[in-house]
């Protein structure tokens, strides 16, 4: 099992709203504080997050949000590799997949890492057919 892992947004919102899932993804983050894994995020899947928890709860909602993932041990990830922004591509292009979850998958694939989702809709699919890990927090 891999110690890097990369959180979309469904992963960080069911924490955040503490829906199904969210103990799986609290207990990933007291491995992280413990240094028994690592968490990331790449910024364009947090601002899923953010604008979801916006038009939600509003703006202040939002920005409280943003300041309290900051305290998390998540690494955000600004900016984006040739090799991850060339597998988004390939995989925006072959998939019905948003930019977003094509740079999570895209980052989940080049790092050998585990893309942490309960998106089964979007993902079901492409977990067949490509060598992407997932772990599925329902």
């Amino acid at each position: 099992m891999s110690s890097q892992y990369i959180l979309d947004a469904c992963a960080l919102i069911a924490l955040l709203m503490n829906e199904t899932g969210a103990d799986e993804v609290s207990a990933m983050f007291n491995q992280a504080y413990r240094r028994e894994m690592k968490i990331s995020m790449n910024k364009l899947n947090l601002l899923e997050v953010y604008y979801d928890t916006y038009r939600s709860h509003g703006k202040e909602t939002a920005d409280i949000m943003f300041v309290a993932v900051k305290e998390l041990p998540i690494m955000v990830i600004s900016d984006m590799t040739d090799n991850v922004f060339a597998e988004a591509g390939r995989l925006k292009a072959t998939y019905r997949i948003s930019l977003a979850d094509a740079v999570a998958l895209a980052s989940t694939s080049v790092s050998g890492g585990m893309l942490v989702t309960a998106d089964h809709h979007e993902f079901d699919v492409i977990e067949q057919k490509e060598k992407i890990q997932f772990y599925w927090i329902r």
